[in-house]
């Protein structure tokens, strides 16, 4: 694990530990919260820019490079 020092507002502070008090909230959780919410940030942030850069692509074009690279991690694995 890696220790984080983060500034936030304190209304976010206060609304998110309010939340995690309203549902059972234990020791860890904030941390958990923070951690997935940051994960699911940057998963958000590379499926927009793969988007963006795809966007001028046809759409059987995409499907065939995805299928290239599909057959060739199969035959990687082998």
């Amino acid at each position: 694990m890696t220790r984080w020092n983060l500034s936030i507002s304190e209304e976010t502070d206060r609304t998110i530990r309010m939340f995690l008090a309203r549902n059972g909230g234990k020791k860890g959780d904030l941390s958990r919260f923070v951690d997935e919410s940051v994960r699911r940030r940057v998963f958000d942030l590379t499926v927009s820019q793969l988007k963006e850069r795809n966007a001028g692509l046809d759409q059987r074009e995409i499907l065939g490079l995805i299928d290239d690279e599909v057959s060739a991690a199969r035959a990687g694995r082998s």
